[in-house]
């Protein structure tokens, strides 16, 4: 008998549900006796026990359903060895509620923070097996995480979107893209919606380059011009800031996000009406894309085969087009940040794509 923890933590996306259904399908049609233990709310539900047993029933229909059957919450791993407003050690009770149930092993689905904790209860004794799940793309030992692919299509087609309006109206428009740290989904459905500027927090830009790629453009005879900006693109100002510096400048603010102000500027420096196009979370909702669904199917049945030959410790991963399995220390708190001199940065700026730089 196998007795399997499931959990998804911190923010959702598409493809969850999938990737749980790969988990638990290639398990029982192993032939192998097993219970499966669901945690709600993420590792809220492991540290107060918060749990249900689920049945091959419940997997069954979810394959394109978005979301999480479990839910999810974000549970800091800055805070996650500090006691609760009760005083209980977080970490102790999950290691309790772990060995209560006697799991053979405990599947956990997430993004970067929620690895460094499934690191740390790897490290505390627990097995563990995890599945690379971020709209953002940045977990560093994966090539790709499910959950991009649809968001970028979602991205994509809010870019296509403006484009018609945008023409319409010969004005500038501005699409707010998720990723507050990495730009890998900006990048991927900027260059896919054909944004004339495409804004990365890994490449601070000045805002008199953006006002001048505007200009050619309008010089040339183009009556709009479409920038697709992180929402946690930065200026080379502010990125000269220290973060305490730049939290406090945030803060102070009159803009709700950088591209307001980034839109502000325009208007001040060329006198074009500008428009803001926010998505928000709607990149993370809907039915996962077909390459989603495949996708997360692939790692969730290598995460099940990983169980059924006890080998734990492991993040399933995507390198060079192969699923591999990824030692969660080498995952846990490493980001995988879009290089300003990778070879898609070039080509895009071969295209006349402007960065901003």
């Amino acid at each position: 008998m196998k007795r399997i923890g499931l959990l998804t933590s911190g923010g959702d996306c598409q493809a969850l549900n999938a990737a749980m259904r790969g988990v638990v399908k290639t398990l029982i049609n192993s032939g192998e006796d097993v219970e499966i233990y669901g945690f709600l709310e993420g590792y809220k539900g492991l540290i107060y026990g918060n749990f249900r047993m689920l049945t091959s029933a419940d997997f069954s229909g979810i394959l394109t359903k978005g979301g999480t059957i479990l839910g999810s919450s974000r549970t800091p791993f800055k805070t996650i060895t500090d006691p609760d407003e009760n005083g209980l050690d977080k970490v102790d009770a999950m290691q309790q509620n772990y060995h209560k149930l006697r799991l053979d092993c405990l599947v956990i689905l997430g993004g970067n923070g929620t690895h460094k904790t499934a690191n740390l209860l790897r490290e505390k004794g627990l097995n563990i097996v995890t599945l690379p799940k971020t709209i953002d793309n940045d977990l560093w030992g994966t090539d790709m995480t499910f959950g991009f692919q649809s968001a970028v299509d979602i991205a994509t087609e809010c870019i296509d979107c403006i484009h018609t309006t945008a023409a319409s109206h010969g004005r500038v428009f501005i699409v707010e893209v998720m990723g507050h740290k990495v730009g890998w989904l900006t990048l991927n459905a900027g260059m896919a919606g054909g944004a004339d500027i495409i804004l990365i927090p890994e490449i601070p830009y000045d805002i008199d380059k953006i006002v001048k790629a505007i200009d050619k453009r309008h010089e040339r005879g183009a009556k709009f011009t479409i920038l697709a900006v992180a929402e946690g693109a930065i200026s080379k100002e502010d990125a000269k800031l220290s973060k305490k510096e730049y939290k406090k400048k945030q803060e102070k603010s009159k803009y709700p996000s950088v591209s307001y102000e980034i839109a502000a500027q325009i208007l001040e420096k060329t006198g074009q009406e500008v428009r803001v196009t926010v998505p928000g979370h709607t990149q993370r909702g809907g039915s996962p894309c077909p390459y989603d669904r495949v996708f997360a199917s692939r790692l969730g049945a290598e995460a099940g085969h990983l169980i059924l030959k006890g080998e734990y410790g492991f993040m399933v991963g995507y390198r060079n087009r192969e699923i591999v399995k990824v030692p969660l220390e080498d995952v846990a708190g490493k980001l995988k940040m879009v290089a300003p001199d990778a070879a898609i940065i070039k080509e895009a700026k071969m295209l006349g794509i402007s960065f901003g730089d």
